[in-house]
């Protein structure tokens, strides 16, 4: 499990394609020197595991599923990754509970200026967006965000100065892909009242009709959940 606070940004020395597998090389000094073999790492928000350490470099391996449905595949030597490993456990949590499996691929559409600060504006599949709500958590190339807006297919993030000049997201552009991990809390309780309650649909709060001892809006309201 990850907090979706970046450690430190690591720079891509290499990215090789083996058969089915691809290597990863990134160079990260005073980080790399704390990892071990077969430890997680979150890459960007990709939980991937160290493989081969070098003094100031650690490699990784990536199977075919998480170079398909990341921004991993486009990297190249010299580009600059967010790196985070995964919690201790008895650690002080903060960020939001981040489990670095990425989801979607989002893409921005709007980078505002607001003094320091930027609004992050990023359009997104719609089935992505059911799991987002306005002032939740989500996750950009392995940072925790807080949400400001949802439409049907699009949302935005606010970041403060020290988060835009630490991680990767002060160069983002428009028309850039992320890696997008939605919150992890708000997936399973979607899933569950899919399967055992009626689907998540605006128009069903307040109006479930299911059967005693279901999982609906009403029963997580009348439980203190919403």
């Amino acid at each position: 499990m990850f907090t979706g606070l970046i450690e430190t940004k690591g720079t891509v020395q290499s990215l090789e394609i083996k058969g089915d597998v691809a290597l990863l090389c990134i160079a990260a000094p005073g980080f790399a020197e704390k990892l071990s073999f077969g430890q997680s790492v979150a890459v960007s928000g990709a939980c991937l595991t160290v493989t081969r350490l070098e003094g100031s470099r650690f490699w990784v391996e990536i199977m075919p599923e998480t170079l398909e449905r990341t921004i991993l595949r486009n990297l190249s030597s010299g580009r600059a990754v967010n790196l985070e490993r995964a919690m201790v456990a008895g650690g002080r949590f903060e960020g939001h509970i981040v489990a670095g499996h990425v989801d979607y691929l989002g893409t921005i559409t709007a980078l505002l200026r607001q003094g320091r600060t930027r609004k992050i504006a990023l359009s997104l599949d719609p089935e992505g967006m059911r799991y987002l709500v306005p002032k939740g958590s989500v996750t950009l190339n392995g940072v925790s965000l807080t949400i400001i807006e949802c439409a049907r297919d699009s949302f935005s993030v606010g970041v403060i100065p020290t988060t835009l000049e630490q991680t990767t997201l002060g160069e983002l552009r428009e028309g850039m892909k992320v890696n997008v991990e939605t919150d992890l809390l708000g997936k399973y309780v979607y899933h569950q009242l899919a399967l055992y309650g009626k689907p998540l649909r605006e128009e069903d709060v307040g109006k479930s009709k299911n059967a005693e001892g279901s999982l609906d809006w009403e029963t997580l309201r009348k439980s203190g959940w919403l």
